[in-house]
């Protein structure tokens, strides 16, 4: 039997007790697999297997691998000490309890807790632990993507795969972004990423694929090959999609990779911008040249523009402009980023004049300059009025 430690960590941080087995298997990770990763990425490392010894002191923190627990719902147990993580039962007033945080002393009980099927309705659970569901034990609200739900617990045992791969996907989605990520990649970046994951290609692997479409989009652009510039650049968005939910599903996100991704998004729309403008220069009419050359300015100092507006709504209210209200997380679906202004430009290919489309990318980059201006100076005003500025999905329902 493997035990890779059977004391806690000294110096506080609790050791991984794995309490049963599990067979089954979500995005190409065994269930054992993925709960070690799931409380490494909140910095439990040390794992005793199941069946090993129990540590004689320091505190530990006991799971079941046929449970797939939201990543902040793990964080928030290895940082509370003292309780247990139970689910309903299939019984009226029964609970399953399925993780426990506890100090040493207190492991055997627990180890024996998690391991029946279930706790009658009123029976007690050892002295000195509280039993919470997860609604209790985590915040609804998910800032780092933007949208409120419960924190999910689901059973590999009880439900089907392909329902609890969904459910994790679905979660894995941000809830303000635009249109296209919103509502047309959703089914088939699932298959992508479903695909990729059971062959255990990295979400890093992903992402530079998708930077071989940006410059693939970029050359095609300024060679006033649009159309098939379009497919490219939708091809780059689609991996743009795939390569983050790959991260979350797998539990393999990491610092570089973050990065990585988000620096490529940063940079490219410019350069995708300018190459469109390029591409028309030898073929627009001479009358629309003057136009296409304001509407090229237009749009790259747009982008720096709202750019710096999100950030100032950032660093002065410490939310993004995106959250505030729900007309602002409507707004983001629609503002003049990359995959909204890839929209204008391919209805603008596709009527074979893709000038037209360039100058609508800029009128609708001034309209939604003008939208997020104004939106900073409501909540500049309301602020100086005594109001607070918070996000929307921090109310209650």
């Amino acid at each position: 039997m493997s035990e890779q430690s059977n004391r806690a960590d000294p110096g506080g941080v609790p050791a991984l007790v794995v309490v049963g087995t599990c067979a089954a298997r979500i995005w190409g990770l065994g269930a054992v697999e993925r709960l070690k990763r799931s409380f490494h990425r909140a910095g439990v490392s040390s794992v005793i297997e199941d069946g090993g010894a129990l540590p004689a002191d320091g505190a530990v923190v006991l799971a079941r691998p046929e449970y797939v627990v939201e990543e902040k719902l793990v964080q928030a147990l290895v940082d509370r000490p003292g309780v247990v993580l139970a689910v309903p039962g299939t019984a009226p007033g029964e609970q399953v309890a399925i993780m426990a945080h506890v100090a040493a002393d207190h492991a055997v009980a627990a180890d024996e807790m998690l391991r029946r099927d279930s706790l009658g309705a009123g029976q007690a659970v050892p002295a000195g632990l509280e039993l919470v569901g997860p609604a209790t034990l985590g915040s609804e609200y998910n800032e780092a993507l933007r949208k409120r739900e419960v924190p999910y617990v689901l059973s590999l045992i009880d439900e089907p795969i392909t329902r609890i791969e969904k459910r994790t996907f679905d979660a894995s989605y941000k809830g303000a972004t635009d249109f296209v990520t919103k509502w047309c990649w959703p089914v088939p970046a699932r298959w992508a990423t479903k695909w990729a994951a059971e062959r255990g290609i990295a979400p890093n692997t992903v992402t530079t694929v998708s930077l071989v479409f940006v410059l693939l989009a970029i050359y095609l652009f300024a060679e006033g090959q649009f159309l098939l510039g379009v497919v490219a650049a939708w091809a780059m968005t689609f991996l743009d999609t795939v390569d983050g939910k790959l991260a979350r599903v797998t539990l393999t996100s990491s610092k570089w990779g973050n990065v990585y991704d988000h620096g490529i998004d940063l940079i490219h729309p410019p350069f995708w911008w300018a190459a469109w403008w390029y591409g028309l220069k030898w073929t627009a009419a001479p009358a629309m040249v003057g136009a296409l050359d304001v509407a090229l300015w237009i749009v790259l100092a747009g982008y720096l523009l709202g750019r710096m507006l999100e950030g100032a709504f950032l660093h002065s209210f410490g939310i993004q402009t995106h959250i505030w209200r729900p007309i602002d997380s409507v707004f983001r679906q629609i503002t003049a980023r990359r995959n909204p202004n890839m929209a204008i430009l391919m209805v603008g290919a596709l009527a074979g004049r893709p000038d037209w489309g360039f100058l609508a990318v800029a009128a609708w980059t001034v309209l939604s300059l003008g939208f997020h201006a104004v939106r900073l100076a409501q909540a500049a005003w309301q602020r100086r009025r005594g109001g607070e500025i918070k996000s929307w999905l921090l109310e209650s329902n």
